[in-house]
């Protein structure tokens, strides 16, 4: 192989390597801006999570209002049974005298 063929092989497998390099830097500079976008957005959604937590709070509390609720009418409901069977005897008791 002459020199001028071998400055040839050299000076392909230079552009060659030098395309390869400036390829592989370009998909890592994408993957890198991708990425910084992803984490932009995830905080973004972060926020916006945390803001649905507080907002929808309330509705779970309402369960448990709901369930206080359901016991106070059985104990009401308790009540009028016990106090309808005092009113009878009571009543029953006047007619017996």
């Amino acid at each position: 192989m002459t020199d001028p063929m071998l400055y040839a092989e050299w000076q392909n497998a230079l552009i060659i390597a030098g395309v390869l390099v400036v390829a592989a830097a370009t998909l890592l500079i994408m993957v890198w801006v991708s990425a910084r976008r992803i984490l932009r957005l995830a905080k973004t959604a972060l926020g916006l999570v945390v803001q649905i937590k507080e907002n929808t709070t309330a509705i779970w509390q309402l369960r448990a209002t709901n369930d206080v609720a359901k016991k106070l009418l059985e104990d009401a409901e308790s009540i009028e049974e016990h106090a309808g069977k005092v009113v009878r005897g009571l009543h029953e008791n006047e007619e017996a005298a």
